[in-house]
Order: C-alpha cells, then structure tokens, then sequence
C-alpha cells in the first residue's frame, strides 16, 4: 500500500454492505468519529448502498486549475471540467478503511475553521442545501488515531490551492 491516494489511483470497493456492519468495520480498525461523519453515517445513503469499484484519484485544488483556491463549488465544477467524477458520498468511510496507512497530519490541530494540514476532502455532492448538516467527509491521521470526519461549510468558504480531494477517475 502506498502512502496515499497517489495520481495513478486506486480501486476502492465501496457499499455492498449495511450500516450496522460498515460501523463494526470501523470500530474494529480502530477509526475514531467526529459528530459531523456520525451524522452523515445516519444518513438513509448508508441504508444498504450499492456495492461498486470505483478508481479513486488525489489531486489539489491547484491541480484542478484554481492556483488561488476556490469556492466548493467551484472546486467541484473544476473536477469536472478535468474529466473527473464526484465520489458517491458512501465512499468516505470505505476509503478511509482503504487507507489505514495514512501518514500523521502535521499538527494536530482538530478543528480550526480552516482546511485541516494532512487530511483528504472524499469530494462528493452535499446530501442536504441546509448549511448546518455536515456537507461530506475527509480522511486524517491526528497523533497515530485515525479519523473519519465530516465537515461543514457554505459556498462562501474558500477551499486553499493545497486542499486535497479524493475524486473517482473516468
């Protein structure tokens, strides 16, 4: 296993299996929760959601084209405009049992109102307009625990040209 998401991707099973067994799944590996990834783990997408292989790709917003950063939303139009798809927001929690091997953030801050240092954005589309449900998932390594966290923004907060996405290749 490589370190990351790496440009070449990598093959990610994701659904195929109920709620009930994707969270013992997680608690086995030892992946902690924040409230936001609880949430969205609640949500009837966790139902029992197809199973699929999908190539996930990482690239940073400056790779998408927007040297300055931009707006989710215009991150998202920039995915696409490069040929790739968002990622199905069950995705989140099986990427992160595909990548165990993270390595650590390099500080350890939590929550900061900004981007987290070290963590991978699951892009995937919002599952609700309201902006105080969480709009999806990111991957990080605080203090060798490994995290599955959701976040929350609106379309005003600017997403910085280092931001990673995790996004599913053509």
């Amino acid at each position: 296993m490589t370190h990351s998401l790496g440009l070449k991707g990598r093959t990610v099973r994701v659904g195929g299996q109920p709620r009930r067994a994707l969270l013992q799944s997680l608690r086995e590996f030892g992946v902690r929760l924040n409230t936001h990834a609880e949430t969205l783990l609640e949500h009837p997408a966790f139902d029992n959601p197809e199973s699929q292989d999908l190539q996930f790709v990482e690239r940073t917003v400056q790779q998408l084209g927007l040297s300055a950063g931009g707006t989710q939303s215009q991150v998202f139009e920039a995915a696409r405009t490069h040929g790739f798809h968002l990622c199905p927001v069950v995705s989140g929690p099986f990427l992160r049992l595909a990548m165990m091997d993270q390595p650590n953030a390099p500080d350890s801050v939590l929550s900061a109102g900004r981007a987290p240092t070290g963590a991978i954005h699951v892009a995937s589309k919002p599952l609700s307009s309201d902006e105080a449900y969480p709009k999806g998932f990111y991957l990080r390594v605080v203090d060798d625990e490994v995290w599955l966290r959701g976040y929350r923004c609106d379309d005003t907060y600017r997403w910085g040209p280092e931001q990673r996405l995790a996004l599913v290749a053509p």
